[in-house]
């Protein structure tokens, strides 16, 4: 009987092989990653492209095709070109939830790239854990993406904790302030910058003056502006968008009430100061940190680590100005490409994790330097400052350089 079943199975075995062989099918020897074919590999792309966040989706979108596109006209990544499929999702995370799950089940994308905005990005996190997808180059600071660590996210910049927590440091120690408020976007974004707002300032056993909040999606500012008006804030730490921070910086100073205004990245320095140009707003101190360095300098020469950014980005997009947003979203796809190239033509999720672990000395020229490890999954750790002058925000070297007003 054992003889006869064996012998069973060698004839079914040689009829399948001699079938595939007439037939010119080829048997795989190693099932194909999602996403991944001969000639292309595939990521998901879910960003506001409209509505209160469009900007910030648009920007880091035009930044990160630039360097795409122009990898794709030089013929891809080991014979592999790069699609990106990309879904608004308007800032909103149920919408930004469905178009994770779209990606995965009806797109079967080898990643996810380039998200904007903590409370959608959060809103993931259980299905990115669940489908062991990797997500690379969020536009968010938030401290759930970065602690406890998870092998599946690739963060490129520096967290909202590390950009308080600098802003902090210069109001207290440079300009000897004690009295600092914080106005935030009542969810998961706001929540995380004024917690990190908190601890920096429990460093130097103080706390915020008071706290003021707005309704994401929103413009109503005026409960949250009156309480920290009243509280004789010295400075106010903006924890939101672009649109409700202009609208609490010029109802402030027509109120005659003018402390810094500091703000993290995620604000937006070329929206915001659209935002205040026709405000009323000389000599008011508007600061903002930023993740990577101003590509366009003071003088209007392009920085060293920016001049490939700027030269794609007039190719493929001829009159969108170089900015801060467009440069992290060039950087975020520097990444994602040279994760690519080290994980080698036989690409895996598991091998393309391993390559980024592998970046532990990566380089874009002067002052943007990355450094990736197996249990360090945050390229950038350094904050620079911009203040806003004459229309446009512009590197502060020295924090004394703001005028006189908001100090003790």
């Amino acid at each position: 009987m054992r003889r006869r079943l064996q012998l069973a199975l060698f004839l079914f075995c040689s009829l399948a092989l001699a079938a595939c062989q007439e037939a010119e099918v080829q048997i795989p020897l190693a099932p194909v990653a999602s996403g991944v074919t001969d000639t292309e590999v595939t990521f998901g792309s879910s960003l506001a492209l409209q509505g209160h966040a469009g900007y910030l989706g648009q920007e880091t979108l035009r930044g990160a095709m630039s360097y795409i596109r122009h990898v794709n006209e030089e013929g891809g990544v080991h014979g592999r070109t790069i699609r990106v499929i990309t879904r608004d999702d308007s800032y909103d995370p149920p919408k930004c939830l469905d178009n994770t799950q779209r990606f995965l089940i009806e797109d079967k994308v080898f990643g996810l790239f380039c998200y904007v905005g903590t409370p959608t990005t959060v809103k993931t996190l259980p299905l990115v854990e669940e489908a062991k997808v990797p997500l690379l180059g969020m536009f968010t600071g938030a401290n759930a993406l970065r602690e406890p660590f998870m092998p599946y996210l690739i963060n490129v910049r520096a967290s909202y904790y590390e950009e308080t927590n600098a802003a902090v440091e210069h109001m207290v120690q440079d300009l000897k302030l004690t009295r600092i408020a914080v106005f935030y976007q009542y969810d998961a974004y706001g929540f995380d910058g004024l917690t990190g707002t908190e601890l920096a300032l429990k460093r130097y056993g103080l706390e915020p003056v008071a706290r003021g909040s707005y309704v994401r999606g929103t413009h109503d500012i005026r409960e949250g502006l009156e309480r920290i008006r009243e509280s004789g804030a010295q400075a106010v730490v903006m924890i939101g968008t672009s649109d409700p921070c202009a609208n609490f910086i010029r109802t402030s100073f027509e109120a005659g009430f003018s402390p810094i205004f500091y703000m993290v990245s995620f604000v937006g320095a070329k929206e915001l100061s659209r935002n205040l140009l026709e405000s009323e707003t000389d000599g008011v101190n508007v600061v903002m940190s930023q993740v990577v360095p101003p590509p366009i300098r003071r003088d209007g020469s392009v920085a060293e680590s920016a001049g490939e950014f700027v030269r794609l980005l007039d190719k493929y997009y001829p009159g969108e100005e170089p900015n801060f947003v467009g440069f992290e979203g060039y950087i975020n796809a520097k990444v994602l490409v040279e994760g690519l190239k080290r994980a080698g033509r036989d690409l895996t999720r598991e091998s393309f994790l391993a390559a980024i672990s592998s970046m532990t000395d990566f380089s874009l020229g002067a002052d943007v330097n990355l450094a990736f490890g197996p249990d360090d999954h945050q390229g950038m750790d350094k904050v620079y400052f911009t203040r806003l002058h004459d229309g446009r925000f512009i590197l502060l070297d020295n924090w004394a350089e703001l005028p006189l007003e908001g100090r003790p």
